[in-house]
């Protein structure tokens, strides 16, 4: 834009102006005065808007990028799958293809998963093991079809009086087989088209997002907001003892099950982008059934995410809500995108003590 030229000669010209008036005849006429406007530039430089760094279509269970992906996939039912992690039961198939693993305590201090897959549907899953009290209640708010081999009497009537679908190998239903890879009751295993097939057949409605996304990645509230740390070691009992590292050149938490790398079949090894620990009071059912209880007004929690961990709070209403997650002061808690493992660790009722430590340090 052309400068505005400073007015210093205005003292002078009006001087000039008031001296002719005074000689001038009163029959003198005003001088014509012509006025040319001088065009100015009158462009104004508007910054561009800056780049949104969020996808316009993700995956609703990862929030990663889905550009590109047909609605019918994006709009897919998921599929909780019930997993055996028994040391017997090691290395399972195609567990590594998860959206969302959730960990949980079971009988005799070992733990089980429960895998929801939906962005990938690997052709074949297991070994899948049976059926326990809090399962419906983890994956109430997926609407997901629960995948499993089997239950207690008392546990299977108490869930078929709810509207959780179940898909079971009671005889009935297609889809599971045995494998020759490692001895019975580890070797169950399932066909993912064929439980698809049931889920769609029970007319269940798309898989609807779980967790909050940051865009971008640096700005999810661990990273922002958590303490470095390089490893992460859950103590469920003596024979559950979970391990994460954090990789810097992948930018994953890589899993390992006491200190060997936890693998899949395929000898991959399980990542997750993301583990959330969530602490959980833990009641017996039926005088011998250890469950999670999942419905809580307020509970501690933690989120590690790009190398971070921070303190966090969670909540859940009821089976079909999801779960939420909350900074200490109550705002919403981002995830990074990617896959989610949820560690359910009880913090109270389990007949072992579970121990949580950051970097060899123990949590209270």
């Amino acid at each position: 834009m052309a400068p505005t030229p400073r007015l210093r000669g205005i003292p002078l010209v009006i001087g000039a102006i008031v001296l002719l008036s005074a000689c001038a005849p009163e029959t003198l006429g005003s001088p014509a005065v012509t006025v040319t406007d001088v065009p100015r530039e009158s462009r104004v430089v508007v910054p561009s808007p800056p780049e949104d760094p969020a996808p316009t279509i993700v995956w609703p269970l990862t929030g990663l990028d889905a550009e590109g992906v047909s609605a019918a996939d994006l709009e897919g039912v998921a599929i909780a799958v019930k997993i055996d992690n028994h040391p017997h039961a090691r290395p399972p198939k195609n567990l590594e293809a998860a959206d969302i693993v959730f960990e949980e305590y079971v009988e005799f201090g070992i733990s089980r998963l429960v895998a929801v897959f939906h962005s990938v549907y690997p052709e074949e899953v297991g070994p899948i093991r049976s059926m326990r009290p809090m399962d419906p209640n983890i994956v109430g708010s997926l609407y997901a079809p629960l995948v499993f081999s089997g239950a207690s009497r008392d546990v299977l009537r108490a869930v078929q009086k709810t509207d959780q679908v179940l898909i079971y190998d009671d005889n009935q239903d297609d889809g599971f087989f045995r494998v020759r890879v490692r001895p019975a009751p580890h070797n169950l295993h399932g066909t993912m088209s064929e439980f698809v097939a049931q889920a769609l057949e029970a007319d269940l409605p798309p898989a609807t997002r779980q967790f909050d996304y940051a865009y971008p990645v640096e700005t999810a509230t661990a990273a922002t907001e958590g303490s470095a740390i390089d490893t992460i070691d859950i103590k469920f009992s003596p024979d559950a003892h979970p391990h994460w590292d954090w990789d810097e050149s992948k930018r994953l938490w890589m899993r390992f099950e006491k200190d060997k790398p936890h693998v899949s079949l395929d000898d991959i090894q399980i990542s997750a982008t993301n583990v959330v620990i969530l602490r959980v009071k833990v009641r017996y059912v039926y005088g011998y059934l250890p469950e999670s209880l999942m419905i809580v007004d307020d509970a501690p929690g933690y989120v590690a995410t790009d190398g971070r961990i921070t303190e966090i709070r969670w909540s859940k209403s009821s089976r079909r809500d999801a779960i939420h997650l909350t900074t200490l002061d109550g705002g919403p808690v981002y995830l990074a995108p990617g896959q989610t493992w949820v560690e359910l660790v009880p913090i109270s009722g389990a007949k072992h003590t579970a121990v949580i430590k950051f970097d060899d340090v123990a949590q209270d």
